[in-house]
């Protein structure tokens, strides 16, 4: 990458900023010096109205001056502050640092309830109406995005009000779901199950195993293919939360239902990323988010299913 890294465009802008302000201050100068042509009157020619007339008056001496003083603080400004390109000011200041600080500020007027919680175990929060009460507002600011405001999700965007779990769904689990994210892969798996048909056949069974409408025929010729896919989803299809793989037994379809659905699962395979949240929110804040998810699908939250 560092034979594309150039400073062209930071000395661009401050070319074209600094040339922009000195542009304005030679208006203005010749402004002041030129003489427009001018009847005996001082007029410039123009009539409205039968007697309405155009003079050729000067600014005034203080309209002028306002003029040079907001090229002065154009120049201070940019002296104490990002403006000309890379330059960051003699101050210092960042947009991203008054955020920080602004934060840094929210977060210390909280620290004192939040200390109460975190001294309290996950299902103990779950059961405090207070808690769950910031949990939801946490949970609508980082996380319904994704899995919606009822946390019921949508399409490859687990629900989180079941106790159908891709990676389990104990406090902790979800708290280090939270903090790291989650990386959930399914190679394509087309070649290793076989021919076409053969894909067809095991996309049979999968709905089979739920007790979806299939083709019994197929499935039953699609079992013995299924062995590339037990591997993860386990002999009996019901999925390893160690790796992630669903259950393919119950009647919860993550990334869609019925056979064209689950055909384009083992051709194309599926990466689905959750972004870790460490960087977001405090250890704190973390805390009362996961035992708020966590109480969504147990009958110990104070939040109803």
């Amino acid at each position: 990458m560092s034979d594309f890294t150039s400073n062209f465009w930071s000395l661009y802008v401050t070319g074209i900023t600094i040339v922009s302000i000195l542009a304005c201050l030679l208006l203005l100068w010749f402004s002041g010096k030129a003489h427009a042509m001018t009847a005996n009157d001082n007029s410039t020619g123009h009539v409205w109205d039968g007697d309405l007339r155009e003079m050729n008056n000067p600014l005034p001496r203080w309209w002028a001056w306002l003029f040079v003083i907001t090229i002065v603080f154009a120049f201070v400004y940019l002296a104490l502050y990002p403006g000309l390109g890379s330059y960051g000011g003699k101050l210092g200041w960042t947009s991203t640092g008054q955020h920080q600080a602004e934060v840094d500020k929210g977060n210390a007027e909280v620290a004192p309830l939040y200390a109460k919680f975190s001294a309290m175990k996950p299902e103990d929060v779950a059961k405090d109406a207070q808690a769950m009460a910031i949990g939801e507002r946490l949970f609508m600011n980082n996380c319904a995005q994704c899995h919606g405001s009822d946390a019921r999700g949508n399409k490859g965007f687990p629900n989180l009000t079941d106790n159908d779990w891709l990676g389990g769904g104990t406090p902790e689990i979800i708290k280090a779901n939270i903090i790291n994210g989650r990386n959930g892969m399914m190679p394509p798996m087309a070649a290793a199950v076989g021919t076409a048909d053969d894909v067809k056949n095991v996309a049979q069974y999968v709905l089979s195993l739920s007790g979806s409408p299939h083709d019994s025929v197929q499935a039953s010729l699609g079992k013995e293919k299924f062995t590339a896919c037990a591997a993860c989803h386990g002999a009996d299809g019901k999925g390893t939360q160690a790796l992630g793989a669903p259950n393919l037994t119950d009647d919860i379809w993550l990334h869609g239902y019925g056979e064209a659905a689950i055909l384009a699962m083992i051709n194309t395979g599926k990466v689905n990323v959750m972004p870790p949240q460490a960087d977001k929110l405090t250890e704190a804040q973390i805390h009362v988010l996961a035992s708020y998810v966590w109480g969504l699908s147990n009958n110990g939250g104070a939040v109803a299913k």
